[in-house]
């Protein structure tokens, strides 16, 4: 395994480094991620040192790891060869796992207030995904969740806690930062999250397992570590079984199964679905939709709901306010009023049976 410079890279969760120096040893350089990150690298690769750099998240930035990726992209193919990206410092897990051993230091009469500061909205919400699952399996009837430099901030979960009985407030830090307590009179701090002695043993491992990845595998991480944000944010795939959320206006194949959502715009009538597709015909009373196209299924005929209907070629002999020929529905068709010929080809519609008033050939609207 080699041995060589531990660059610790830093985001929000640390208020860039300025919370880590009390945690982090002599030997560990603090940086902030992009081209603070880029020159010390450099600087330590133009003096032959290896480096090995640490993504310093809990958990909750994952962009922090992505961008630490494409920073070290940028070095020289010389540059990164003595270079590698260990894992993050933490992940969403760990941070659960943390948090619940910090709070069972808390008496069990005391309402928990579990603080970062503000991010994204993706990460601010995941913390308060955090902070259930932490109260799920321990004794304090009251988590609640405060943003530093957010919403709600330390002072409005205080009162949040309050007025949920909570007599006693312990301000949990969900991050390296320790926030200021608010209320002297009903709050008091419950942090650091981690002892200095703690963050040296996980940063140790953190790039101990990074030097052997190299060394066996020839693996640098920069591959991995660009790939770590890739489900965080709106983007986002649709598995088996279809979703059910509404496309404006585009198309899209659907895969088996059936899937809830409606096109609003640009229905296209030659499109085919599996066996098991609901699909209800709904149409509004303006609503123009003359069949003919292959519409396959692949299910029983289905019935159009009332009000919906499918006016006829327009005929000057009928008034304006005349109800259109409808067809019978697939399952109670009507017999002709009289024998007809048989229609043309060109004239047939195979979606419906033939109207009642249905002319002969002879006597063609056209």
């Amino acid at each position: 395994m080699v041995h060589g410079t531990v660059v610790a890279v830093c985001g929000h969760e640390s208020d860039g480094g300025r919370a880590l120096p009390g945690l982090l040893g002599p030997d560990v350089s603090c940086v902030r991620g992009g081209r603070e990150l880029f020159r010390r690298v450099r600087a330590s690769r133009g003096r032959g040192e290896p480096v090995c750099v640490v993504p310093m998240t809990l958990g909750r930035d994952p962009e922090l790891v992505a961008d630490a990726a494409r920073t070290l992209l940028a070095l020289s193919p010389e540059e990164r060869a003595g270079t590698v990206l260990a894992e993050p410092f933490g992940t969403a897990d760990h941070l659960i796992g943390w948090l619940r051993t910090a709070a069972v230091r808390v008496p069990g009469d005391r309402a928990l207030l579990i603080t970062a500061p503000s991010g994204d909205p993706f990460v601010d919400a995941d913390l308060f995904r955090i902070a259930r699952l932490v109260r799920q399996y321990g004794r304090h009837r009251t988590v609640e969740v405060a943003l530093t430099g957010g919403d709600p901030d330390p002072a409005e979960g205080v009162r949040r806690c309050r007025a949920l009985g909570g007599e006693r407030v312990v301000l949990l830090p969900a991050s390296w930062v320790t926030p200021p307590v608010p209320d002297g009179e009903h709050c008091e701090p419950g942090g650091p999250l981690l002892s200095a002695p703690a963050v040296t043993g996980v940063l140790g491992t953190r790039v101990r397992d990074a030097w052997e990845r190299h060394d066996r595998l020839g693996d640098d991480g920069l591959t991995r570590g660009l790939t770590a944000a890739d489900a965080h944010g709106h983007a986002h795939t649709h598995g088996p079984g279809g979703h059910d959320h509404a496309h404006g206006g585009h198309g899209h194949a659907h895969g088996p199964g059936d899937h809830g959502h409606s096109h609003k715009l640009d229905h296209n009538p030659n499109h085919s679905h599996g066996p098991d597709h609901k699909h209800d015909h709904s149409h509004g009373p303006d609503h123009k939709h003359e069949h003919e196209h292959d519409h396959s299924h692949g299910h029983a005929p289905h019935e159009h709901p009332p009000g919906a209907h499918h006016p006829e070629p327009d005929d000057p002999g009928r008034g304006p306010h005349a109800r259109p020929p409808h067809h019978a529905p697939h399952s109670q068709p009507r017999e002709p009023a009289a024998p007809v010929h048989p229609p043309r080809h060109d004239d047939v519609d195979t979606h419906r049976a033939p109207a009642p008033d249905a002319l002969p050939s002879s006597r063609s609207l056209r």
